[in-house]
């Protein structure tokens, strides 16, 4: 049986990979043509393959059945015609009626980019929260509400993406009383602490103000006395 790779596309113009897996989350799975049992969602690798043009899709139906008649004799196949082991698993591009056939060199070959359906429930779950987030950001931005924007950037539970949009609100609103906050908070990535940071920079910014190098308490910037700990400060 040949292994055939198309280049046909699924219609993704304009559209992120979210938008592509929710159409493919709408379809009907399409059905194995060798064993009849109903196709998994494949998430394509980030790396491309063969002919180095890739899948031309973020996903693929893939028959995942151990027991598939092609999966089973696929073995046998190419380790004539190859010399090596290894078989072939059945695909669709969503959209398309054609099947086609992704060499697997093992038996857990590709599964770990199989979405099963817990997963595609956080998945769905993560992009409800995205879309909640940022409403709430939208909300308290133009009433200029930086205290409840401030609190979401705080909260680990809210995702990533949104908490980064928040502490850049927090930059452009907030008063020098939410930078204490800030630099008190242990934020768990590189990019959110780099947006931390940003964020206690554009507020000092806006209020003409910085840190003590001796007590940390904040000053004017045009101090030259502080007027916590009473040490003379270098002008800034």
């Amino acid at each position: 049986m040949c292994i055939g790779f198309t280049t046909r596309r699924f219609s993704m113009a304009f559209e992120t990979k979210e938008d592509v897996f929710q159409k493919i989350l709408d379809m009907d799975k399409p059905r194995c043509p060798h064993c009849n049992l109903e196709m998994s969602i494949w998430e394509v690798p980030e790396i491309t393959f063969s002919d180095g043009l890739g899948w031309g899709t973020p996903y693929l139906f893939v028959c995942f059945n151990d027991e598939c008649p092609s999966y089973k004799k696929g073995w046998d196949d190419l380790k004539e015609t190859m010399e090596f082991s290894a078989s072939y698993r059945c695909i669709n591009q969503p959209g398309n009626d054609h099947f086609d056939y992704m060499p697997v060199f093992s038996p857990i070959g590709g599964t770990g980019q199989k979405l099963d359906d817990e997963e595609m429930v956080a998945r769905e779950a993560n992009k409800e929260a995205l879309k909640v987030g940022f409403s709430l950001l939208t909300d308290f931005y133009v009433s200029k509400d930086w205290d409840e924007i401030l609190k979401i950037v705080l909260d680990p539970m809210k995702p990533a993406r949104v908490r980064l949009k928040g502490a850049e609100m927090v930059g452009e609103l907030a008063d020098i009383d939410a930078i204490e906050h800030i630099t008190n908070h242990k934020f768990p990535s590189p990019a959110l602490q780099t947006a931390g940071a940003d964020a206690v920079k554009a507020i000092h910014l806006r209020h003409y103000t910085r840190e003590c190098p001796f007590c940390a308490e904040i000053i004017k910037n045009r101090a030259t006395l502080c007027k916590h700990c009473g040490k003379e400060v270098p002008k800034a």
